[in-house]
């Protein structure tokens, strides 16, 4: 059982490992503009993730592959400035940190620098190892993803369920440790068995953050426009919907145009 929710005037990397300690559970939505970040920021969400979904959600494509660094710089910028409390974690997009340890210092230099936000995103284990270990010998926090790892679907071949096999859940494992014994603060495991979660959860001393790995892991982390409901063609089972934005924003756009069109729109007490 969770334990009372806690107070915290500015969510630190400390703050999480303070919260899996008391069983205070954490939670995290995307975002990637002032507006957006400034009301998920009010209303109490622990972290925020500038995530290389800001590919798919905001500028339409089918993957998170095409988004560049100054892509991802630019919107944590805008995340940036509308946060008090949040902490905020920026991923590293694809090809900004997998062949090069020093490329990927580079990356999360820049992201640091450039938008200041507060952590970044790798995806992966062993095989980024270096790549880790550089940028948090730079003092940068870092937190890892495991399971499904979105910048690797064309190796995947689909986004069907990671580590149902037992050959990649000890392997999961295994990174999972792995990327605490580095000094990792966070991990987020994307579309795992939730008997698996449970068990890395209970393996190791930092946060584990799921999406689509069950309730028995320290947190949950969901894209807000599908939270929402501004999203509404995908549809996995991890997923509730909260508000049906999307329908609702259609109605109104739709009567907009009928005002203009009929001159409803603007009215006497409209008007200068």
């Amino acid at each position: 059982m969770s334990t009372a929710k806690k107070e915290y005037k500015r969510v630190t990397v400390k703050s999480l490992v303070d919260m899996k300690a008391t069983g205070e559970k954490i939670s995290m939505l995307t975002a990637y503009d002032y507006t957006m970040a400034k009301i998920v920021d009010s209303a109490g969400v622990d972290v925020i993730l500038v995530g290389d979904s800001a590919s798919n959600v905001m500028a339409g494509h089918e993957t998170t592959l095409p988004i560049t660094l100054d892509q991802m710089i630019y919107h944590a910028s805008s995340v940036v400035r509308a946060i008090y409390r949040a902490l905020i974690v920026v991923d590293l997009p694809f090809g900004s940190y997998q062949s090069d340890p020093k490329e990927a210092l580079r990356s999360a230099i820049r992201i640091m620098k450039e938008s200041g936000a507060h952590s970044v995103k790798l995806e992966g284990g062993k095989e980024i190892k270096e790549s880790i270990k550089r940028i948090l010998n730079a003092g940068i926090p870092v937190m890892g993803h495991l399971g499904l790892t979105p910048q690797s679907i064309y190796k995947f071949g689909t986004y069907t369920v990671r580590a149902k096999e037992e050959q990649e859940a000890e392997q999961l494992l295994e990174d999972a440790k792995m990327l605490e014994k580095l000094g990792c603060f966070a991990i987020v495991l994307e579309k795992i068995p939730a008997k698996l979660a449970k068990q890395v959860a209970e393996s190791v001393s930092i946060p584990i953050i799921g999406i689509g790995a069950g309730p028995e892991v320290d947190g949950q982390v969901l894209v807000l426009h599908d939270m929402i409901g501004m999203t509404h063609e995908f549809n996995p089972r991890f997923l509730r919907r909260y508000l049906n934005l999307y329908e609702e924003m259609s109605t109104a756009i739709s009567q907009y145009v009928d005002d203009v069109k009929t001159q409803d729109f603007p009215n006497e007490s409209e008007s200068y």
